[in-house]
């Protein structure tokens, strides 16, 4: 295999890799700077970046046509794993969080988003699994007990009781309250509020997502 990125992509097992100009610049690039930032120190992931050249040398240009990218699709990423012969293409809006969280549900790897907690989404996981009522609401009290013992900062107690308020509501209204709401927080997203409500709606549809494993 080419070393692509100065890094062997097959040395690690999961590798997000930015297909791009030389001298990239512009929103989706900040966007994918956020991305490595928020997954500095996550073991078994690399996020790398493909610079092409469409003059002189060509420097890239040969790894670009080897992954079928066209150079003016960029900017372009891909996911390599481990065992799987071809790349997978991410298709989704070019935010950070959403980029992040089309790598948590393709692999499984953790990176925890703003809003979530480890515990509550590995609780949140098991939850949207299993079908039956009595277990599920025996993990909501477990969420609950962990609130109740306390967590780190007031801020975290806050994102936990969300995990309670939602495992409540899908007891109450079934598993399609996590897709209606999911829907009902993106379009109040594209509404005109303020940064800070913003980012409250973005915590609240991270949160969320670690509900819609099965749905995806």
């Amino acid at each position: 295999d080419r070393d692509v990125t100065g890094v062997q992509t097959c040395a690690l097992p999961i590798s997000v890799v930015k297909f791009d100009v030389a001298y990239p610049y512009g929103e989706k690039h900040d966007e994918f700077g956020k991305v490595a930032d928020a997954t500095r120190g996550v073991q078994d992931l690399l996020i790398a970046e493909v610079n092409v050249k469409d003059y002189g040398e060509k420097e890239n240009a040969d790894l670009a046509e080897k992954y079928e990218i066209k150079t003016k699709e960029f900017p372009q990423l891909r996911l390599f794993r481990k065992g799987f012969s071809d790349p997978e293409p991410y298709t989704g809006e070019w935010k950070a969080d959403d980029i992040i969280q089309w790598v948590k549900t393709t692999t499984g790897v953790y990176v925890g988003l703003p809003g979530c907690i480890e515990k509550f989404d590995k609780l949140a996981a098991e939850f949207i699994r299993i079908r039956d009522k009595e277990k599920r609401e025996k993990l909501l009290q477990e969420a609950k007990d962990i609130v109740k013992v306390g967590l780190e900062t007031p801020k975290s107690t806050d994102y936990a009781n969300t995990y309670v308020k939602l495992m409540e509501k899908i007891l109450e209204k079934g598993d399609e309250f996590v897709s209606k709401e999911i829907q009902r927080v993106e379009n109040l997203r594209k509404t005109k509020v303020s940064v800070e409500k913003k980012e409250s709606l973005q915590k609240r549809l991270n949160i969320l997502q670690s509900f819609a494993h099965d749905e995806l």
